[in-house]
């Protein structure tokens, strides 16, 4: 059927991964007379639309929604669950299921670069794909200039769903957590002490989990708002501005072919960290901080097995066909402090994630994957640059990537190494010989690129309210927004300045104030 985009809206949303949906489940609560817009460039994978794969049953169908999920083709790196192996592609470099690299561009002479930066191309985005881990931030990584964040962090976990205690019952959980408390928790503060992750997932009565993307987000109140329409391959290629003013965006029907003008007031620009300040830039909104201070959180993985535990306590181990993380596994959290600045993310797994012997099988939740993420030197130097004379795949200015690791990064990683040593050492025997530190842009983690600032000094994009500087009527989203150096898993803390843009526009929109 052929459909029709609109003329005119109060409010466009440009992106539908969790922090667009923010937006418009926020503005259909509190605004529900305003008429709201998403156009997204990817295709729509489930009914709710923006579910997370790990709840499709079937896994044909749910590869078949990765495979959708994975941008334009890929010629040059192999998909797998794995973040990494020396024989994948023929670049070695592994994009994992759901997701595409940078084809070129990602790294320049002499640099580190971001080879395994990675982004989603669906209704949901990386929302469809992520770990669903939901940790606060803590000490430096907590933004001291937006007013009322503990409340946005409380309003996004609700949008969320986050839980702490979904995983309970997982084996052995309170023996991996007591092990890792003896070890860390000494001399910090009480929010700071080894917890049960949280989760943005929900434990049903019959011990299914499922997990939450942006159809959570999105919830039944804007399901039902017959005022916001969803328009997946619908790529919005420029924001229309006239005078300092956002006047609307300039969509490509991806499905249907041709261009349509959209207007609006207001335009929320939820892309992701690196094709938020690519639209910016294509749009001629180009302020000094664009695409700078990027920064990813560098990563360390070891694996251990659990000593001295009784595999008679561990109940029986979910089928093949289970998606991801089952009831069986126990997530567990080692909090980011100034003191130690790395970020452990502790999960039990249901298979050992290395060889084992033949025969050798682990009893469930024995097997604990540990993964030590670290805080980011901030350089305005690490920055996306975009080319107005080459384009990508879907059109848009290409992207080349400046990014190194200082010394104080390598310093980090040295630290993280030796801390997730720590850890294994608390908790069992190692199932191989060293920890291993990923290359860049394998944590998913990137931030900064429009990050928040104080004031319009130069050094950010937007205020604490997620207004552009200098374009009245434009906000953007997602992690791009976080201007602080963190460890911890960004999705909660960048829902919750969705939150706080949202609720400006609906304090706003319809008024006289457009400063």
């Amino acid at each position: 059927m052929t459909r029709t985009l609109p003329h005119h809206v109060d409010v466009v949303v440009v992106g539908s991964g969790p922090c667009g949906a923010a937006y418009v489940r926020t503005l259909s609560e509190q605004r529900p007379d305003l008429t709201l817009a998403t156009f997204e460039a990817g295709p729509l994978l489930t009914e709710p639309p923006g579910g997370h794969v790990r709840n499709i049953a079937d896994p044909a169908e749910r590869e078949r929604c990765q495979r959708r999920s994975e941008g334009p083709p890929r010629e040059s790196v192999s998909s797998a669950p794995a973040v990494q192996r020396p024989d994948a592609g023929p670049d070695r470099r592994l994009a994992r299921a759901g997701t595409h690299l940078l084809p070129s561009g990602y790294r320049q002479p002499g640099e580190d670069g971001l080879p395994l930066a990675a982004m989603s191309s669906n209704v949901g985005g990386m929302g469809a794909h992520w770990t669903c881990a939901c940790p606060r931030p803590g000490d430096s990584e907590r933004i001291p200039f937006v007013s009322g964040l503990d409340e946005l962090l409380d309003e996004a976990e609700r949008l969320l769903g986050v839980s702490a205690h979904a995983f309970d019952d997982a084996p052995f959980a309170d023996e991996v957590r007591g092990r890792l408390g003896a070890a860390f928790d000494a001399g910090r503060a009480k929010d700071r002490r080894v917890a049960p992750m949280p989760l943005a997932v929900r434990k049903h009565g019959d011990g299914r989990v499922t997990w939450s993307g942006s159809d959570t987000v999105y919830g039944d109140v804007s399901r039902g708002n017959s005022r916001h329409t969803l328009f997946p391959e619908a790529m919005v290629v420029r924001v229309l501005v006239e005078q300092g003013r956002v006047r609307g965006v300039l969509v490509r029907d991806l499905r249907e072919g041709g261009e349509h003008e959209v207007r609006a007031a207001r335009v929320v620009v939820a892309a992701d960290s690196l094709r938020t300040p690519q639209l910016l830039w294509a749009s001629g909104v180009r302020p000094a901080a664009l695409g700078r201070y990027l920064n990813d959180q560098p990563q360390v993985v070891f694996a251990v097995r659990l000593r001295d535990v009784d595999a008679e306590r561990a109940s029986v181990v979910a089928g093949d066909e289970a998606p991801g993380v089952v009831p069986q596994s126990g997530v567990s959290w080692v909090p980011f402090t100034d003191r130690e600045p790395f970020h452990g993310q502790v999960m039990q797994l249901d298979a050992s994630p290395v060889p084992l012997t033949a025969g050798d099988e682990p009893a469930p939740g024995s097997i604990v994957g540990l993964g030590w993420f670290c805080a980011k030197e901030l350089r305005e130097s690490d920055r996306v640059e975009f080319d107005d004379t080459e384009r990508d795949a879907f059109g848009m200015p290409a992207m080349r990537i400046h990014y190194r690791l200082t010394e104080r990064d390598h310093a980090s990683l040295a630290g993280a190494r030796a801390a997730v040593r720590r850890a294994a050492e608390a908790l069992g025997e190692p199932l191989d010989a060293d920890p291993r530190t990923l290359e860049p842009g394998a944590s998913l983690h990137y931030q900064g690129t429009v990050r928040m600032g104080e004031s319009d000094d130069g050094t950010s994009v937007c205020d604490p309210d997620s207004r552009v500087w200098g374009v009245d009527g434009l906000y953007v989203a997602g992690n791009a927004v976080i201007p602080t150096a963190t460890a911890c898993n960004p999705t909660l803390t960048s829902v919750a300045l969705a939150v706080a843009g949202a609720r400006h526009i609906a304090r706003t929109t319809g008024t006289e104030e457009h400063t």
